[in-house]
């Protein structure tokens, strides 16, 4: 396995800690539905999280934020509108971005994007 798909693995298993330290449930944990996949499927509050998790560990090349772009949306939307259509029940919805820096000899940095796209 490349050591992107490694360090995306561990971001994942750092998010998913994170975000029940923040009393998110998490429902579902990469969701794929033919070419989608959904990093998180959550709830909190009666609000359905549809979350994508980007880790780096350099900010080489930026922060990890930066490589969600309008196609990564697009993506995460149409695999929400496949959700939704076998999963009905849901009626507030919230698309969101988890950025994780793993700087060598430093902290983990998260920073949670809300609401992405309305």
């Amino acid at each position: 396995m490349a050591q992107h798909n490694d360090i995306g693995k561990i971001g994942e298993v750092l998010a998913i800690a994170w975000f029940e330290e923040k009393d998110y449930t998490i429902i579902h944990q990469n969701w794929r539905h033919k070419n989608w996949e959904v990093d998180i499927i959550a709830s909190k509050n009666n609000m359905l999280h549809f979350i994508e998790v980007k880790t780096v560990t350099t900010l080489k090349f930026g922060h990890p934020e930066e490589k969600v772009d309008t196609k990564k949306i697009r993506y995460l939307i149409n695999a929400s509108e496949e959700y939704l259509f076998q999963y009905p029940k849901w009626k507030r919805i919230q698309f969101d971005v988890l950025s994780i820096t793993m700087l060598k000899n430093m902290d983990v940095e998260y920073f949670l994007i809300e609401d992405v796209y309305e």
